[in-house]
C-alpha cells in the first residue's frame, strides 16, 4: 500500500461526515430539480422515497441516504485537481441511477422497509414503483445530456454501460436463488457488477470531469470496485447480522429470503459439517422459523463464511488502496477518497 495507510481512525468519521454533509449541499438541489420535472404521480413516488415527502406530498424529515456514490464523484474529481462544483450533474447522475436500482430491487426483493420506512412499492404500488425508478433512469441520463462540461458525453457512455451491468448483476443475484451449486467465483463477479460497478463509475466520472486521462479514469474505475466489493461484503455480514434497529430490516432478512450472499456461499462451498446444514435448510420448501434462521446464522458462522467475509473485505480494501495510489500519486490529494473508502467498510455488523 505504500505511503497510503489505513490507519485513519482518529479522524476518519469526521471528515466523512462532512464530505456526505457538503455533498448533500451542493447535489440535493440539482436532485430536486431533476424530480420536479417528472409527472405528479412519479414525482409523488421518487420524492417519498428520496425522504422529502410523506405519500400524500407534505414535507417529511426522513432519512435520504447517505449520498456515498455522489460524493465519491466529487471527492475523485477534487483528487484529480477539478472543481468538484463542476461535477454537480455527474453526481446528481449517478445518485439517480443509484435510487432507480433501489426501488427496482425492493419490488424484485419483496422488502418491506428501506430507511426505516415503507418502501415505495408497499405505499403506491409495484406499478408506480417501477415507473418512477424508470423515469429516474431517463431523469440521470437528461441531467448529463444537459450539461455542458466537456466530459458530459463520455459520462453518458460510462453510465450507460455500467447500468447494464448493473442488470448483468441483479439478474445473477435473481437466478442464483434458484440455484444450489452457485461457486463463489460467480457470487463475487455477481457483487463486482451489481455493486462494484456504479461505486467504480462514480470514481471515473469525477476522474473524467477533472479533465484526466482514461489511464487515471481506469484506475479510478478499479479503486471503486474494489471499494464495492469490500461494501457487499459487508453489506452481507449486515443483512445476517445486522441490527434491525440500525438497518431497517427484519433480523436475518437475507437468510430467510434463502438469498446466496457472499458468506452465505462460501459456507456452502466450506465442505464442512455447518455447511451441510446450512444447505438443508436452504433446501425447505418453506418459511423458515426464527430458531432456524438462528441456526442457518449459526452455521454460516461455524463454516467460516463470516470470517471469510471479514477477511476479504480487509483485502479488497487494500487493492482499492493500490488503484488509488495509481490514480492520485499525491497522499493528501487521496484524503476525502480514503475517508469514504473507510466509512463504506467499517460499518457496524
Amino acid at each position: 500500500m505504500g505511503i497510503f495507510t489505513l490507519e485513519r481512525d482518529r479522524r476518519e468519521g469526521g471528515e466523512a461526515a462532512d464530505i456526505l454533509t457538503r455533498t448533500r449541499g451542493l447535489v440535493d438541489p440539482a436532485l430536486r430539480a431533476a424530480v420536479e420535472k417528472l409527472p405528479t404521480a412519479m414525482r409523488r413516488v421518487a420524492g417519498y422515497h428520496f425522504g422529502w415527502w410523506e405519500p400524500d406530498g407534505s414535507p417529511a424529515t426522513a432519512d435520504p441516504g447517505k449520498a456515498i456514490r455522489p460524493a465519491l464523484v466529487l471527492a475523485a474529481t477534487h483528487a484529480l485537481g477539478g472543481r468538484p462544483a463542476d461535477a454537480v450533474a455527474a453526481a446528481a447522475a449517478v445518485e439517480l441511477i443509484h435510487n432507480f436500482t433501489l426501488l427496482h430491487d425492493d419490488v424484485i426483493d419483496r422488502d418491506g422497509t428501506r430507511r426505516h420506512r415503507p418502501t415505495a412499492w408497499r405505499v403506491f404500488g409495484t406499478t408506480e414503483a417501477i415507473l418512477a425508478g424508470d423515469a429516474m433512469h431517463s431523469l440521470a441520463l437528461r441531467t448529463l445530456a444537459q450539461d455542458t462540461h466537456p466530459a458530459a458525453q463520455a459520462a453518458i457512455r460510462r453510465l450507460t454501460d455500467c447500468v447494464v451491468e448493473l442488470c448483468e448483476g441483479q439478474q445473477a443475484d435473481c437466478a442464483f436463488e434458484q440455484r444450489g451449486d452457485v461457486t463463489l467465483a460467480e457470487c463475487l463477479a455477481m457483487a463486482e457488477a451489481k455493486t462494484g460497478a456504479l461505486l467504480g463509475c462514480a470514481c471515473a466520472l469525477g476522474a473524467l470531469y477533472a479533465g484526466a486521462g482514461e489511464e487515471a479514469a481506469r484506475a479510478m474505475d478499479a479503486f471503486g470496485r474494489q471499494i464495492g466489493l469490500a461494501f457487499q461484503l459487508i453489506d452481507d455480514l449486515i443483512g445476517i447480522w445486522g441490527d434491525p434497529a440500525v438497518t431497517g430490516k427484519p433480523v436475518g432478512a437475507d437468510l430467510a429470503a434463502r438469498k446466496k450472499s457472499l458468506p452465505v456461499v462460501a459456507a456452502l462451498g466450506s465442505g464442512t459439517s455447518d455447511g451441510a446444514v446450512l444447505a438443508g435448510l436452504y433446501a425447505l420448501e418453506r418459511r423458515l422459523t426464527p430458531q432456524e434462521l438462528v441456526r442457518c446464522a449459526s452455521a454460516v458462522e461455524g463454516a467460516g463464511g463470516r470470517g471469510w467475509a471479514q477477511s476479504e473485505s480487509c483485502e479488497r480494501m487494500a487493492e482499492a488502496i493500490a488503484h488509488l495510489a495509481d490514480a492520485v500519486p499525491e497522499p493528501s490529494a487521496a484524503d476525502e477518497l480514503l475517508a469514504l473508502a473507510e466509512l463504506v467498510t467499517r460499518r457496524s455488523h
